[in-house]
């Protein structure tokens, strides 16, 4: 390391530190969509667990706008059942992007303390 000029060096540890601080923030933003998108999912499945425990057929009515439009029980409990899988999808790829940004987080700080430790004492 020592090999190279000050000012390369600067350069370097720049780029390593704000490719640390990006990768933390992505992370953050991951892992909040990632909850946020749980706790959907979680209330979906409430929702769908109440209108399958109703018996008989009942009504259901869905929220459009200022209004309210009936909607046939299987329609509905489709509905819910395809967004529950979009959701489910959804947390599963932010989970492997946060996997990821996490692993270039560290990978970020390893070489930190690789340059710092390894470099020249003073």
């Amino acid at each position: 390391m020592s090999a190279l000029p000050d000012d390369t060096l600067r350069k370097i540890l720049v780029q390593i530190q704000q490719t640390a601080v990006q990768s933390q923030r992505a992370l953050n933003i991951s892992r909040q969509q990632s909850a946020s998108k749980d706790r959907e999912r979680r209330i979906l499945q409430l929702t769908i667990d109440e209108i399958q425990s109703i018996e008989g057929d009942v009504n259901l009515y869905k929220g459009v706008g200022k209004m309210f439009m009936m909607v046939p029980r299987k329609t509905m409990e489709q509905e819910f059942k395809t967004q529950e899988k979009e959701l489910t999808d959804d947390i599963n790829s932010l989970n492997k992007k946060a996997k990821y940004l996490e692993k270039q987080f560290n990978d970020a700080q390893s070489q930190l303390r690789d340059i710092f430790h390894h470099s020249p004492k003073q």
